[in-house]
């Protein structure tokens, strides 16, 4: 999609119409992407619930729980940062509202909102911001979180599975 797509205010609506009728399959394309990412962070709540309920709480399973809820939150902001793009009024007015809620953040609110709106409201540069940090900062960021959680726990069950093959051969040995 990113081979196709324009990032500007006049141009998203545009070009997300042109990926959905000339690029074969494009429509699809879309949403598979919109149902991925709604399906991720879905995924990552529900992994964290199961974590969560199995009482894995202990400190050698921290990689698996700090990568996780920062994964999650990845998840979260990569959703967060698409309001904008398709560049629709209802896109325009949900990111206004963000906005306003973001500039009453004590102390660094006016700032983050002028950084992530080029500081003279949504526009093109706003759209820009964002889909800079959707389409390349927080997705490497999600694609390592992923692979440093995804370590962490086959590491965390190798280390289970050792346990209790060590607990059945300590259990045989006193029999």
């Amino acid at each position: 999609m990113a081979f196709y797509y324009e990032p500007t205010a006049g141009g998203a609506y545009e070009s997300l119409q042109r990926i959905d009728r000339l690029i074969p399959h494009g429509a699809s394309i879309r949403s598979i992407h919109d149902i991925a990412g709604n399906g991720l962070i879905v995924t990552a709540l529900f992994q964290l619930v199961i974590l969560f309920l199995g009482r894995q709480f202990r400190t050698n399973w921290l990689i698996a729980w700090m990568s996780g809820i920062l994964f999650t939150l990845t998840a979260i902001a990569l959703s967060w940062t698409a309001i904008i793009l398709d560049w629709s009024q209802l896109g325009f007015w949900r990111m206004r509202i963000e906005l306003e809620t973001i500039a009453t953040i004590p102390a660094i609110g006016a700032t983050l909102q002028n950084i992530l709106t080029g500081g003279s409201g949504i526009n093109s540069i706003t759209v820009i911001h964002l889909y800079t940090i959707h389409g390349y900062f927080l997705s490497i960021i999600a694609l390592i979180l992923s692979v440093i959680h995804l370590g962490g726990l086959i590491r965390q069950e190798m280390q289970l599975k050792g346990a209790i093959a060590e607990q059945s051969q300590e259990s045989q040995l006193v029999s």
